[in-house]
């Protein structure tokens, strides 16, 4: 029975360390991000979306435009530099939306208890 309380024991530590760490984070998280990005609101929010938007768009675009049966190098990385740049754009909006979703950043008008 004494192994099955040290278990126990051992797991109850283990789960309090674990939320220790995860407030750790998230307290890091708010005051670093939330230092560098004061003014975060919806309509910076959408603006970034929109802008990823047309990255998107941009991208599909140079896909679409190229005679792919004739395809030269120098298309092939302009379509390439396209792609990275959108790429680069969703990505930082994922984080953004992860940052968001986590609390580590509020929108101006938002309140932050949730």
């Amino acid at each position: 029975m004494a192994g099955g309380m040290d278990d126990r024991a051992h797991l109850i530590a283990h789960r309090r360390f674990m939320e220790e760490i995860e407030m750790a984070v998230r307290a890091a998280n708010q005051e670093i991000i939330g230092r560098k990005l004061p003014h975060l609101n919806r309509e910076s929010f959408f603006k970034l979306a929109v802008s990823i938007a047309r990255l998107r768009a941009q991208y599909l675009e140079a896909v679409m435009s190229v005679e792919w049966d004739h395809a030269d190098p120098d298309q092939l990385a302009a379509i390439r530099a396209r792609r990275a740049v959108y790429e680069e754009a969703r990505d930082g909006f994922e984080a953004l939306q992860h940052a968001f979703e986590r609390g580590y950043v509020t929108l101006d008008g938002m309140s932050s208890d949730r």
